[in-house]
């Protein structure tokens, strides 16, 4: 039992999936085209949410609001289910593929056999599509693996009911209606007003606010927090951004490259100029993640490190401040 589905590699997987998705019912739309009309980009710092005994701190919507966000703009309805029982879980499953209908699903990133071990950890907003069954192996289509792979019934329904944070319950999702046509100007000037809303909100946790407010906390946690825990913390930055999904470099990336393709739908060289900025804002990021990377792992030569890359966050705040407010004037 396996479906006619063709496996696309992306840089992030809830993109990946609705942009394989769409493909597989006749939609061509990229990767960035759906991470720009869903309004992915974010940043949010969580005090009150642990992970890995850190603070979490989050690059991109919170998971399953890319689909949702993208399907409503464009016209698209989807279904969602959840489950208490794993063997109903199963069973939903099987139902879809048997009808031919790949399924979208929501995982812990943990027992995922296929990746390397130093990407296995309790993250449980990982995105994959099933698109077959042979026998008791799965047919897996991970859009962030270059090549299709399988997992076992237990395999499956381990990372399926994976306990902690944003536990998936058996989560899986897939369209039910796509519009014969679809027009996507509406939709991508909905998307980037909503993230610049985001990124600009006046709130001290969320957008360029709450990058500051970070920027802050870095300074204070080697005395407030001891070189041990501060270390850790910092590390939980460099792993939530260059690890966990593509993060903060490389969501601005996925963004330029989603205002570039806007630039010529919408007819808008504003767009393009901007495109590049972003890519240049990217770039900050990377370099921020490896000084900060330097530190933790006790390879750093600078005296005042903490104080240095907290400068390094500062500058990124104050350059995406200026770059959504020209954003947010370019398409008006």
């Amino acid at each position: 039992m396996e479906i006619d589905f063709t496996h696309h590699q992306s840089a992030h997987c809830e993109n990946g999936v609705v942009s394989n998705l769409m493909k597989h019912h006749g939609f061509q739309v990229s990767e960035p085209m759906v991470f720009g009309i869903g309004s992915g980009l974010l940043f949010c710092y969580i005090p009150f949410l642990m992970v890995n005994h850190a603070p979490a701190i989050t690059y991109r919507a919170m998971p399953g609001f890319i689909f949702k966000r993208f399907a409503n703009r464009v016209g698209i309805k989807i279904k969602r289910e959840k489950f208490k029982q794993p063997a109903n879980a199963k069973k939903r499953l099987d139902e879809n593929l048997k009808k031919d209908n790949p399924v979208g699903l929501q995982v812990g990133v943990y027992n995922l056999v296929y990746f390397p071990d130093e990407y296995r950890f309790h993250f449980n907003a990982h995105n994959l599509v099933v698109y077959g069954k042979d026998q008791d192996n799965y047919l897996i289509s991970d859009p962030v693996m270059e090549h299709v792979t399988t997992l076992t019934d237990k395999q499956l329904e381990k990372v399926r009911f994976a306990k902690g944070a944003f536990a998936p319950k058996g989560h899986m999702y897939y369209p039910i209606y796509i519009p014969k046509e679809i027009t996507l100007e509406k939709a991508i000037i909905k998307g980037i007003k909503h993230t610049c809303r985001d990124m600009l909100a006046p709130i001290p946790i969320v957008g360029v606010k709450g990058i500051k407010m970070v920027s802050k906390l870095i300074r204070k946690w080697p005395k407030k927090k001891g070189a041990k825990v501060a270390n850790h913390y910092l590390g939980q930055i460099v792993r939530m951004q260059e690890e966990i999904g593509t993060g903060g470099g490389g969501f601005r990336y996925i963004f330029a490259a989603f205002l570039q393709e806007a630039s010529g739908i919408l007819n808008n060289p504003k767009l393009k100029e901007l495109s590049k900025e972003m890519t240049q804002i990217g770039d900050l990021w990377r370099d921020f993640a490896l000084d900060a990377s330097r530190i933790y792992k006790n390879r750093s030569g600078k005296t005042d490190g903490y104080n240095n890359i907290a400068d390094q966050l500062e500058h990124i705040a104050n350059k995406e401040e200026v770059f959504f407010k020209k954003l947010k004037k370019a398409i008006k």
